[in-house]
């Protein structure tokens, strides 16, 4: 690695929902150019991983460690749908507990100029917000998700309180809540507004905050549901999407094969989930609804990677380009649930009849302020592939997501590829090993702390040969996975999953996911002594981090 008197900057950018194979360094089709560039002038990672939804990601990201751990052994929404089944039970908060030093609030006392601009999910009250874990300055969406364009009638009629949607009272810049309906611009859209609050934060740092070195987050919210963006941007993927996301899987499938992102020999998943129908059974006008949905993903997308794109050109006027590590990544698996059916949208009737009476889903419309709708699991599959699965899955869809580095000062030829297992709990040490700040320990800030279970990339992001070094032991690493019913375990090459029933056998099965990334062949039954060793480690796993198994939804009642 090369040297530098100064210490360098961070600016970790999350995609909301991206898919692994959504973005044209990892074979999509969507312009994403921005993101090409820093591909091409810095590290693709192949093997990364995370959790399998948006909020245990961002606490593992922000604390070194496992979710749940960190607070959020299940997502918030879910637990209020057991009443108080999780009552005190530690690592089960619903938010990032104070039993981690957060990243923010790590480098904020090493002397960093720590601020944000984006969704937070991670607590909903200030005492709980980016203002009170370490960021010096903020502006922020404490929930998980957001009309894009803060159209939201439903909340001004005080109808619709889901939790992941009522973003009354849940914004925040610096220590202060803002209004909704006041205090957002008159022409708000996401991903636009987060890039010009974090670039102003960039601009405006005063001159005692311009000597210390940045750590800036940049979590948008797109391409989260409600699928929205500008027609302008839409109507230029008009007719792409045509021959539905099967036809899209085999066409990003080959882009990755020969961009040398996955084996020549690899097949891709079938779709899972909830499906619609299948393509070639849809009448003309269900193609063009389905269709018209993922353009204005893939509109959303390539806004997203233009925004990027303003924050880059910022720093390169400012000189601090070459002297910033530059993260990006998803939060995890293309989303193909189907809402309606889920606890945390309210229910089916209660989603069902808001979108009817304040929502128009026209095929002209589509993509509006005033619509509302997602794409479904078969093309979140396609978003995926070659995996199996999408998120809330810890089959490899749900989880393996794509991660581009740019730090000059990396030795890795431009355009380089790493294949190692890397995870989210990694960023931490990674970010504190470049920065030259010892993670605490045990004490910080007058309260006991964990210490992160990831490890840092430095030594072989920095190395000259990616192809022989790694982050962890290839062999023998051991990580696992848990939530909404399913289990994952890894051990080097293998992994062993068990998903409960509907949408698995409540089994376990095995996977080779070196030879068989797709997680295509069970071989449970021939290499009993691999997954009779697999499930050792999960049970140790399970016992490390204290996790509480989740029942069956609507098993316990709510009280």
């Amino acid at each position: 690695m090369g040297s530098t008197s100064r210490r360098p900057n961070f600016l970790v950018i999350v995609a909301d929902d991206l898919g692994f194979s959504d973005i044209s360094p990892y074979g999509g089709e969507i312009q994403t150019p921005v993101l090409e560039k820093l591909a091409n002038e810095g590290i693709r990672m192949t093997n990364f991983h995370t959790a399998s939804a948006c909020s245990p990601t961002r606490s593992i990201l922000f604390s070194g460690t496992d979710n749940h751990i960190a607070g959020l052994g299940q997502m918030a929404e879910f637990m209020r749908s057991f009443g108080d089944y999780f009552k005190d039970k530690p690592g089960y908060e619903g938010y990032l507990n104070w039993r981690v030093a957060a990243l923010s609030e790590i480098l904020q006392d090493s002397g960093y100029h720590t601020i944000m601009a984006g969704k937070w999910h991670l607590g909903m009250t200030k005492e709980l917000s980016p203002y009170s874990r370490g960021c010096d300055k903020n502006f922020s969406l404490l929930p998980g998700a957001s009309n894009h364009y803060n159209y939201e009638p439903q909340l001004d009629d005080g109808e619709f309180q889901a939790p992941c949607l009522n973003t009354n009272g849940f914004w925040m810049e610096g220590s202060e809540h803002l209004n909704r309906s006041t205090d957002l611009p008159t022409d708000f859209y996401s991903t636009r507004i987060f890039t010009d609050k974090m670039i102003g934060f960039l601009k405006d740092r005063t001159a005692e905050d311009s000597q210390k070195p940045f750590f800036a987050y940049l979590p948008y919210t797109a391409p989260h549901w409600p699928l929205q963006a500008p027609q302008k941007i839409i109507e230029k993927y008009a007719g792409m999407y045509d021959d539905g996301p099967d036809a899209l899987t085999q066409k990003r499938l080959r882009r990755l094969k020969d961009l040398g992102l996955v084996g020549e020999d690899v097949e891709h998943a079938p779709p899972v989930g909830v499906l619609d129908k299948d393509w070639k059974e849809m009448s003309t006008e269900e193609k063009k609804l389905s269709a018209r949905k993922m353009e204005v993903f893939a509109a959303m997308v390539e806004l997203l990677d233009a925004n990027i794109g303003r924050v880059i050109d910022h720093l390169e006027s400012t000189g601090e380009l070459e002297n910033t590590f530059v993260l990006f990544m998803s939060d995890n698996g293309a989303e193909g649930a189907a809402l309606e059916a889920l606890p945390l949208m309210g229910g089916a009737r209660m989603m069902g009849d808001i979108i009817t009476k304040y929502y128009k889903n026209t095929l002209e419309n589509i993509g509006d302020p005033d619509s509302f709708v997602w794409y479904g699991a078969r093309w979140a599959c396609a978003a995926t592939a070659p995996s199996r699965g999408f998120k809330g899955w810890v089959t490899e869809g749900g989880i393996r997501c794509p991660c581009i580095i740019r730090y000059p000062a990396f030795q890795a030829k431009p355009g380089a590829i790493t294949t190692s297992f890397t995870t989210v709990m990694d960023i931490l040490p990674t970010i504190l090993d470049l920065a030259g700040v010892a993670h605490p320990g045990t004490h910080f800030r007058g309260r006991e702390v964990v210490v992160p279970r990831g490890q840092s990339w430095v030594s072989h992001l920095a190395s000259s040969d990616l192809e022989k070094t790694s982050v962890h032991k290839e062999d023998v690493h051991i990580h696992g996975w848990e939530l909404f019913g399913q289990r994952a375990i890894r051990e080097g090459k293998w992994k062993a999953v068990w998903i409960a029933k509907p949408r698995g056998n409540d089994e376990w099965e095995l996977f080779d996911v070196e030879s068989d990334p797709s997680e295509l062949n069970d071989i449970s039954k021939d290499r009993l002594d691999v997954l009779d060793r697999l499930i050792q480690h999960w049970e140790q796993y399970y016992a490390e981090t204290g996790m509480v198994q989740t029942p069956a939804f609507r098993s316990v009642k709510k009280t």
